[in-house]
């Protein structure tokens, strides 16, 4: 088997720029996605995307995070980092596929919630906690896939749920790696070392059993062909939602809040 990469490789593979993002994903694996804007409180933010698709035949809503490829499109999209009227779109539209008994798919890749003056004074505390919250006892299937950076509670708002799966060469991290290092060794040129530190990659996450599957890429990374981590993303959610369709909501919320009680590796 080859060798996988360190955490330092992980990141620089998902900061390429030719790296697909959700919006290039979704045609390739879903069906008539027509997208659904605003938190009916706020605004439209477009760093969060949703609507009603098709997976199979099957009516699925789709909510994810959206990464720019140039300046333009990072400008548009607050490069992936939500405010709070996007979190707040991702639970209307979490709530409109309970009550319609649609499976939730999420598509989580930001490197965090936006911690701007504004976003605070709109609630993003709140708001990020208001998710957990709903997500944590939605009442049909969640299934969330971690495309390339799943960063601290920005990430967390849209990855409570019953299966967790990450590319092979995304991560997951409580802070960045350039911030760990300015609060460990006072210096951000640390990153490197940091990245290391932190446990972020797929297979660090999966040791922890933080997720549940890991889905391949191809050598030297997904945008190396789109096609096919489309294929493989598709594959994983076939056997996933047909596994969680059987389970009844009371034994689906159960096995939800037992995934997340028995997550956490220490040592004294």
């Amino acid at each position: 088997m080859p060798e996988k990469n360190s955490a330092w490789e992980c990141l620089e593979l998902i900061r390429n720029k030719n790296r697909p993002t959700a919006i290039d994903y979704i045609p390739l694996i879903f069906g008539e996605f027509i997208e659904l804007h605003g938190d009916r409180h706020f605004g439209d933010d477009k760093a969060i995307r949703g609507g009603i698709a098709s997976f199979e035949g099957v009516p699925v809503t789709v909510i994810c995070q959206v990464k720019g490829r140039n300046l333009s499109e990072n400008k548009n999209t607050n490069f992936a980092m939500p405010h709070p009227e996007g979190y707040r779109k991702a639970m209307r539209l979490a709530s409109q596929a309970e009550k319609f008994h649609r499976p939730v798919i999420c598509f989580v890749d930001t490197p965090g919630a936006f911690c701007g003056v504004d976003a605070e004074k709109r609630g993003q505390g709140e708001a990020i906690a208001q998710s957990l919250y709903l997500f944590s006892k939605l009442k049909t299937p969640v299934v969330s896939v971690i495309l390339g950076e799943g960063g601290s509670g920005g990430a967390l708002a849209l990855a409570v749920c019953d299966r967790l799966a990450m590319l092979e060469n995304a991560v997951y991290s409580v802070i960045s790696p350039r911030g760990a290092a300015s609060i460990l060794w006072k210096d951000a040129a640390r990153e490197k070392d940091a990245a290391e530190v932190l446990k972020i990659t797929a297979a660090d996450c999966k040791s922890f059993g933080i997720i549940e599957n890991i889905i391949a890429e191809p050598a030297g990374g997904a945008q190396n062909s789109p096609e096919e981590t489309s294929e493989n993303i598709t594959a994983f959610l076939s056997e996933t939602l047909r596994e969680l369709a059987k389970l009844p909501a009371d034994e689906l919320l159960r096995a939800r809040y037992n995934k997340f009680r028995k997550i956490g590796v220490y040592s004294e």
